[in-house]
């Protein structure tokens, strides 16, 4: 896009061409890659959905955690995030522990189900994407590789060229 000041400079004032195709070419790629990782994640022993998956995510990676805790992380309701842990832990995925210091406190922690579980998804989600990275060349997955870490690193501030997001 140019700027229609009227300045004549010709000066960018926002993304060209070629990043608003690229940007439009991994938005396909991410959506057919959540795509890929729901099929996978429902193809497990034991079906969640992805709000269930992310609550156990969260609490695999900061166990014991409260049930408010849990809800700010999720970005939901705090009843809503009670009606979600009843369920997980009804399933066997997930127990409630009275805090040892805070007696009106309760600790979320996965139980060995929950985590068994998520370990399947994971394996599953990991050999759908092999599948797909396997029939493509391996230029192609070297060039996949550079790129998404460029593009970590560009998020991140810190690309080689030293720009940051702009």
């Amino acid at each position: 896009m140019t700027g229609l000041s009227g300045s004549g400079d010709g000066r960018v004032s926002g993304p060209d061409d070629d990043s608003v195709s690229l940007a439009s070419t991994i938005a396909e790629a991410v959506d057919r890659l959540a795509n890929l990782w729901s099929v996978a994640a429902q193809g497990a022993s034991l079906r969640l959905s992805p709000h269930q998956l992310r609550a156990l995510r969260i609490l695999e990676a900061e166990p014991g955690q409260n049930l408010t805790a849990l809800a700010v992380g999720m970005d939901i309701g705090l009843p809503t995030a009670s009606r979600l842990c009843d369920r997980l832990e009804a399933a066997g995925l997930l127990e409630r522990v009275l805090h040892p210091q805070k007696r009106r406190e309760v600790q979320l922690h996965l139980t060995g189900h929950g985590r068994q579980v998520l370990h399947e998804v994971a394996s599953r989600r990991s050999r759908a994407l092999a599948t797909v990275l396997a029939a493509m060349e391996t230029t192609e997955r070297d060039a996949l590789r550079r790129g998404l870490q460029s593009f970590l690193a560009a998020q991140d501030g810190d690309s080689p060229e030293g720009g940051g997001p702009g």
